[in-house]
């Protein structure tokens, strides 16, 4: 995995997660901004560098700088949007959503990584392995006591 992909599957669409945290930042802000998807089926844009000191202008007054920053994060840092940085054609994009410059190969590469480890972790999680049930044995009321004396020795002990 030293090389970028070269194969591109096109913009990458956000799902409804990814627009939960586009309008949890567009909450902080006075105004949304075009670059951050709207709805599902939208495409996620990788950031210009240096965006987020465009966003800091546009805080609200209320708001603090730590939280636009989290919600930043948790919007940069998900599986799609390193997916949709990975790709063999992906530009960055100004604040209203238009593209400024390609992602630089080494750019590419680090996303492609973070999206395969994300992905590895997801897939574990997601299908965690069915141990069989094995059944209880079949004591005797004899052995039952005897188990259950055992097992409050053990518990002391």
């Amino acid at each position: 995995m030293d090389k970028p992909w070269k194969i591109s599957r096109g913009p990458i669409a956000a799902t409804e997660l990814d627009v939960e945290k586009a309008n949890a930042i567009n909450m902080l802000l006075i105004r949304p901004v075009g670059v951050l998807p709207a709805k599902s089926g939208d495409p996620i844009r990788p950031f210009a560098v240096g965006l987020f000191n465009e966003l800091r202008p546009l805080l609200k007054p209320d708001a603090g700088v730590t939280t636009l920053r989290r919600a930043t994060a948790a919007y940069v840092h998900c599986r799609r949007y390193y997916f949709a940085s990975a790709q063999p054609d992906s530009m960055r994009h100004s604040l209203d959503g238009e593209p400024v410059e390609p992602l630089s190969p080494e750019d590419r590469l680090v996303a492609q990584k973070r999206f395969l480890s994300l992905k590895q972790i997801s897939g574990k999680a997601d299908a965690p392995e069915q141990a069989a049930p094995v059944p209880a044995p079949l004591l005797s009321k004899s052995e039952q006591i005897r188990a259950a004396l055992l097992g409050k020795r053990n518990a002391v002990s």
